[in-house]
Parts: C-alpha cells; sequence; structure tokens
C-alpha cells in the first residue's frame, strides 16, 4: 500500500458551498491538497473555490439517485485517487414529533444520513487504494437530547454509530474513520432552515449560554480538526468521535 504524503492528496468535501464545508475545502487546499468541492449551488461552490486552482467545484445534490457514484468518478477522474472523504452536507429541520413535517423528516435521512452511507460505498474502491480517510461531520448536541431537533440530531448520531462500526470494518483495509462534532459555529445554517433575524439571534443566544467557553465557533476552528484528524501523523486514530464545540458538550 503506498503511503499518504502530506500533501497534494485528493479530497473531496460535500457541503462546500457554505460555513464549514468551505472552509475546510480551503484548509485542505491551503495545506496543499487538490480538492473537490461538492454542494448542490453552483454560485456558492464558486465562492468557494475563487482565487485558488486547487478548488474545483462539482455541482450536484448528494441526495440525488446518481450522486455518489457522479461524485466518486468525478474524483477518479479529476485525480485518479481519492484520499480523503468529508461528509459535511446536512440541513436542519427543527420541530416538535407533534408539529414536524413528514416532509422534512425524509430530507434530513436523505440527506443526513443516507447520502453518506452511499456516497463512502462509492468511494470506497478509490479510498482503499492508498489507505485513504472518511471524516463525518456530526454534532456534539446529538450526543445529548434535544427537544425541538430530535430528528437532526438522531440522523447526526446515527452517523456516529456508522463511525465507529466502519472504522472496525474497514480497518483491515487500511481505512480510517473519524467523526468531528461540532457545537455552535458561525454558518448559515440557521438561514437555510428558514429562521428570521430574530429567531436566529435567539438561538445564537441559548447556545452561547450553554457554551461554557462563552462564545459561537468559527468554520476555521472545525476544518482546523477536520485536516488535523485527516493528516497522516493521525494514522492511529480512527473510530472517534471528536467534539470541537466549547465545552458544549460536558456542561
Amino acid at each position: 500500500m503506498e503511503p499518504l504524503t502530506t500533501t497534494n492528496r485528493a479530497v473531496v468535501v460535500t457541503g462546500a458551498g457554505t460555513g464549514i464545508g468551505r472552509a475546510t475545502a480551503r484548509a485542505f487546499a491551503a495545506a496543499g491538497d487538490r480538492v473537490l468541492a461538492v454542494g448542490r449551488r453552483p454560485a456558492p461552490l464558486a465562492q468557494t473555490a475563487a482565487g485558488d486552482d486547487r478548488i474545483r467545484a462539482f455541482a450536484v445534490d448528494v441526495t440525488a439517485p446518481d450522486a455518489a457514484d457522479r461524485i466518486a468518478a468525478e474524483a477518479d477522474r479529476r485525480y485518479g485517487r481519492l484520499d480523503v472523504l468529508v461528509n459535511n452536507a446536512g440541513i436542519v429541520r427543527a420541530g416538535s414529533l407533534a408539529t414536524l413535517d413528514p416532509g422534512d423528516v425524509d430530507a434530513q435521512l436523505a440527506t443526513n444520513l443516507v447520502a453518506p452511507v452511499r456516497l463512502t460505498r462509492a468511494a470506497l474502491p478509490l479510498l482503499t487504494v492508498r489507505g485513504g480517510v472518511v471524516v463525518n461531520v456530526t454534532t456534539s448536541i446529538g450526543q445529548r437530547g434535544w427537544p425541538g431537533n430530535s430528528v437532526y440530531a438522531a440522523t447526526k448520531a446515527a452517523l456516529e454509530h456508522l463511525t465507529r462500526s466502519w472504522a472496525v470494518e474497514l480497518a483491515p483495509q487500511g481505512v480510517r474513520v473519524v467523526a468531528v462534532a461540532p457545537g455552535a459555529v458561525d454558518t448559515p445554517i440557521g438561514v437555510h432552515q428558514g429562521l428570521d433575524p430574530e429567531q436566529a439571534a435567539a438561538v445564537r443566544r441559548w447556545q452561547v449560554a450553554r457554551t461554557p467557553l462563552g462564545r459561537i465557533g468559527r468554520p476555521q476552528e472545525v476544518a482546523w480538526l477536520i485536516t488535523t484528524v485527516a493528516a497522516p501523523q493521525a494514522g492511529f486514530v480512527t473510530g472517534a468521535v471528536l467534539p470541537v464545540d466549547g465545552g458544549a458538550v460536558v456542561a
């Protein structure tokens, strides 16, 4: 098995148009890696890639039936390899059990859980060639009860279980699987779920009050952890779920 180098690896990042995904794509590129930035909307992806020829945008909805095969094929076509897969794409559709729309349940399951399963499976033939890394982006709050957001939290908790299971299953093939679990981070996910500015501000106040470090995290701080656990120097780390949440999960 050819060892990974610290630069010029081939990386796929989903949900790369904004927030944590954008910061992660740029962080890998800054380290000398080549990045396929995947997302639904071409315009934000173009902004992610702007000014950096190491980032290539690939617009596709990860929930589409053929998305996983298309993404894996594009990585193979462009780079002839895949060393790191970051399953970052996710959506939030808040609501209590009594009020949550069934369509919102299906959408969260499709994006947050089913899409990573399909994409990781499609990417396996490439990942196993050199002993690649899968990083699943979950949520630290998913490790606790989350009234009013139970389905989102459940999809992320399920992804953490897959992380542990895949780590054992894929270890003989040299593939590591790790989860990074952000807490409250400054991303547009609240806007994407339809919150108005006043509602978004109220959510932020609630989050800060429950974060021991007393602030919202930055996407770059999560991207740092993702790139760190994906580095060859972290080669003995697998099956771990690593929070980056200002202490929220232990408070």
